[in-house]
């Protein structure tokens, strides 16, 4: 084991180690977006509150999101001592090669620690607040002929102890489920301007972060080869660092100004 400690350790290592996870994280950025876009469909939010109920008791994901948890303090602690490090010896930049944006490698910490104070933000406001508060109840009544769900909300105290209850009604044709209205919490959330701007302006943080910690990850790992490092460069910004960005921050703004 002592060949791994010394590898990990060493200068390549800690880079390797930050790529490594920075990728994963990357990919969680698409799954999380995927699903978070239930946010927009007009259905009272049966869509994302179900998501919700899915992604918080499914034993996979649970244990997955667990890991995520930890990888991303991991990226943003690891990320800073590196920074660390290389200041006391010498100005190290991250890997990649001097015709790059030297702006955004000189910025990666600062962004880091943006960022890190966002997930913060962003945990508290929802997941922890799913987790452990008392939120409002929603009851969803779906016409299985037709399709169509009745919403109605639930007494200020009703409480369950399941998070989504759930009962067919053959002879009416209906299916009644009942869960916390995360969706509610969301929309009553992005009424303050305030925190609005600062997802918004975090997700200009992703966006910088990723133009440059996107392509600097592959190579790293040394996946750098002529053939595949333009389609890699142009995945990293017009997917990683336009579009996922401008998905997330949509979602705020959605519920400021329309809903």
């Amino acid at each position: 084991m002592g060949w791994l400690t010394k590898t990990l350790t060493s200068s390549i290592g800690k880079k390797v180690l930050m790529a490594l996870t920075g990728l994963f994280l990357c990919t969680f950025l698409v799954v999380h977006l995927i699903g978070n876009l239930q946010l927009f469909k007009s259905d009272g939010g049966y869509a994302f509150n179900t998501y919700a109920v899915f992604m918080t008791t499914f034993p996979v994901i649970k244990v997955v999101s667990y890991v995520n948890y930890a990888l991303i303090l991991f990226h943003a602690f690891w990320g800073i001592y590196i920074t660390y490090k290389n200041r006391q010896a010498r100005p190290v930049g991250y890997a990649v090669n001097k015709n790059s944006s030297s702006i955004f490698s000189r910025s990666m910490a600062i962004l880091g620690l943006i960022l890190l104070v966002y997930l913060v933000v962003h945990m508290s406001d929802f997941w922890y607040r799913y987790h452990y508060e008392h939120l409002p109840y929603v009851k969803y009544t779906e016409n299985l002929t037709t399709g169509d769900i009745t919403t109605t909300a639930l007494d200020e105290g009703y409480t369950q102890v399941v998070k989504k209850f759930e009962i067919s009604d053959v002879a009416a044709g209906t299916k009644t489920i009942i869960v916390k209205d995360l969706y509610k919490v969301v929309g009553y959330a992005f009424q303050n301007i305030l925190l609005v701007l600062f997802y918004v302006l975090a997700m200009f943080a992703v966006s910088f972060h990723l133009i440059h910690g996107f392509q600097s990850a592959f190579q790293t790992l040394g996946l750098n080869h002529p053939k595949y490092s333009p389609l890699i460069k142009n995945l990293g910004i017009w997917i990683f660092a336009i579009l996922i960005p401008i998905g997330y921050a949509a979602m705020p703004l959605y519920f400021y100004f329309l809903k």
